[in-house]
């Protein structure tokens, strides 16, 4: 293991461990893999290369690590209830997972939920996104930001905080707003629900934003664990447009799709729309607002061009 200064933060005061993922690997050898080829296809996302190896190299490991933070996360809430005097009330262990549009965050939240639930001590698992959390499509046209979906200020922030707060309050029925992605907007009387599980799986572009002007909390803040998924910039985009052809060919073809629109452009039509989307909008969301936020994760995953992870980093303290 080496130290590096892959994180923009000055060199040589990194605080991450730099890990390859061959010694990464061998850091949980006891620890099982209990997931299969069917199960590896129905949790991989679009365009994510994601195997049984990479699996039982990178993601086994890191639930068992996320495994031991949250189980002595509980011993610890245990204890500090007992010192106080007062009667321990478990509370949901929550893990954020930023990253990309594109570099695979989603199934990342995916694979670590089902992986999660399969340790016995710790087994009920919930997973939301923050899609959920954005204004309604009516509202961002109002406020004339349609165009900057997913920056920060399209998110109901407040609603978001409030949700994350309920949950590490440990109240028993916490209700979130339900986003389709065929629709690419918020569905009105639909929600999900969460009963006070174990572990919150929390996915989103900006989960790790820092506290906005004015406040003195952030939805990070309620975070037990964080992990960022990183790669670089060129993939990232290059994955984006692969992406949107396969969903050209496929989701868009569904007249109820809002991406409906496109379905009838030649591939060098829907590579030029794509690659425009990418620099109107995600590229430079991706630079202003969460690449920036990478150094304030526990945990960084580095993704190679062929979207594999390669390199782990995680902070010493």
């Amino acid at each position: 293991m080496s130290v590096t200064g892959a994180v923009t933060i000055p060199s040589g005061t990194t605080p991450f461990v730099d890990i390859a993922r061959s010694d990464w690997a061998e850091l949980a050898p006891s620890a099982s893999m209990t997931l299969d080829d069917s199960d590896i296809a129905r949790l991989r996302g679009l365009g994510t290369a994601l195997d049984l190896a990479e699996v039982r190299d990178v993601y086994v490991p890191l639930s068992r690590l996320l495994n031991l933070y949250a189980t002595n996360s509980r011993r610890l809430h245990g204890q500090v209830a007992g010192f106080l005097g007062e009667r321990s009330v478990t509370t949901p262990f929550v893990i954020g997972v930023a990253g990309s549009v594109a570099v695979g965050k989603s199934t990342v939240a995916r694979l670590l939920r089902e992986l999660l639930s399969r340790w016995e001590n710790l087994p009920r698992v919930e997973l939301v996104t923050t899609d959920g959390f954005l204004l309604p499509n009516a509202e961002l046209e109002r406020r004339g930001i349609m165009r900057r979906k997913g920056f920060p200020e399209s998110y109901d922030q407040r609603a978001l905080l409030r949700f994350i707060t309920q949950v590490k309050s440990g109240v028993e029925e916490v209700r979130a707003p339900f986003y389709s992605h065929l629709s690419y907007d918020i569905v009105p009387d639909a929600e999900i629900v969460v009963n006070r599980p174990d572990i919150l799986i929390v996915e989103g572009l900006n989960v790790l934003q820092p506290p906005r002007q004015g406040r003195s909390l952030a939805v990070s803040d309620m975070f037990d664990f964080s992990i960022y998924v990183d790669a670089r910039t060129a993939d990232i985009e290059r994955w984006y447009v692969d992406r949107f052809l396969t969903l050209q060919r496929g989701a868009f073809t569904n007249p109820r799709s809002y991406f409906h629109r496109y379905i009838d452009l030649s591939e060098p039509e829907a590579r030029e729309r794509a690659r425009s989307i990418w620099n109107e909008i995600n590229g430079p969301n991706l630079r202003e607002n969460v690449l920036p936020t990478r150094s304030r994760a526990r945990l960084v995953l580095k993704k190679d061009a062929d979207h594999s992870v390669h390199h782990v980093l995680l902070r010493k303290t």
